[in-house]
């Protein structure tokens, strides 16, 4: 397979081809493209080097294995599917092309749950990238079966393992003191709440600002559109005075939005919602959800930098990277209704 191969079946000329897998700019074609490039590369096991252009996938994988990594979902079966976490595995791939690697292969922590499926994990990749937060079990066996590691996330991995973060905890801070400086003090959490640095900033800024809590104002639920919904109906029934919802991501606060407005309440009018993460979607929602960016895709090209080096022997130490996020405000918070 050959960069002229790889247009002609994606319909588009050499030079964007070329373009888009050394990531000279996004504006050499349009998202569609670059995904419809990048899905032919994958299939076909392209390797963007011109002494690697000439190995065969069947004849030399073993070489080609030791110049490939995987991504491991580790936080829900559904993680692949998710905007926040496919758009850092897409900006590892295409981080790792730069420098010879590819992608090759994706799992999630379900697809993974024994000792023979790390030991094949093991011999069929250089290096794992873990993306979200592992549970005891994988992460055990992580560290028994795989060498070259690193974690990108929003809460950091307890173990000596390169980690690339946008702090949740942090950022969760700066959404409730943007909705405390629009007035509200009632304020509800939809999200994941075990182990979660979101919900313990959530639960922390409560009580510096001595705002009112308490279990009525949080819904534990997943991160996701159908989490939301049920998280905020929830919400909804139980404790009427609340103006305001934070949610854990923005998968969740999609639904959130739908399940005021199945309510029969207008946002940001009767409440308003926030979110984390800043995914595409954000934007063109209506009304456009506010919400804190996190640059997912330098953690992903970060993610990919570090792991080679570690593999290339440039680095030893574990190394921890903190990456900084901003407020997006948009059309969904606004000071907050009366109260009676």
């Amino acid at each position: 397979m050959t960069l002229k191969d790889i247009a002609k079946e994606a319909g588009v000329s050499i030079s964007t081809v070329s373009r888009v897998i050394n990531n000279t700019g996004t504006n050499a074609a349009s998202k569609e493209v670059r995904e419809r490039i990048w899905e032919i590369v994958r299939q076909t096991g392209y390797v963007p080097n011109y002494a690697a252009q000439n190995l065969k996938l069947g004849k030399n994988e073993d070489i080609i294995s030791r110049r490939s990594l995987t991504c491991l979902f580790a936080r829900t079966p559904s993680a692949p599917n998710n905007p926040f976490f496919s758009t850092i595995a897409k900006s590892v791939e295409t981080e790792a092309y730069k420098y010879n690697y590819f992608l090759k292969s994706s799992f999630t922590s379900f697809n993974i749950n024994d000792i023979e499926s790390y030991k094949m994990l093991r011999a069929s990749t250089n290096g794992v990238v873990i993306l979200g937060r592992c549970d005891r079990t994988t992460l055990k066996y992580i560290k028994e079966y795989c060498h070259h590691v690193i974690f990108t996330g929003l809460n950091p991995l307890d173990a000596k393992y390169d980690q690339i973060l946008c702090d949740g905890y942090s950022a969760t801070a700066m959404a409730m003191d943007y909705l405390c400086q629009l007035g509200h003090r009632h304020i509800g959490y939809v999200g994941e709440t075990n182990c979660e640095n979101r919900y313990d900033g959530y639960r922390d800024f409560l009580k510096e600002k001595q705002l009112p809590f308490d279990s009525s104002y949080v819904a534990s639920e997943p991160l996701t559109s159908n989490g939301g919904y049920d998280g905020a109906m929830k919400l909804l029934k139980q404790q009427p005075r609340l103006t305001a919802m934070f949610c854990g991501d923005d998968i969740a606060a999609i639904g959130v939005l739908r399940a005021i407005r199945d309510f029969g309440l207008k946002v940001p009018d009767d409440m308003s919602v926030i979110g984390i993460d800043d995914i595409e979607t954000s934007q063109f929602l209506s009304p456009m959800l506010t919400t804190i960016h996190v640059p997912m895709e330098e953690m992903g090209q970060l993610a990919a930098k570090m792991l080679i080096d570690r593999i290339d022997g440039g680095h030893t130490l574990p190394m921890k990277i903190n990456l900084p996020f901003y407020l997006a405000k948009r059309e969904s918070c606004a000071k907050p209704r009366s109260l009676d």
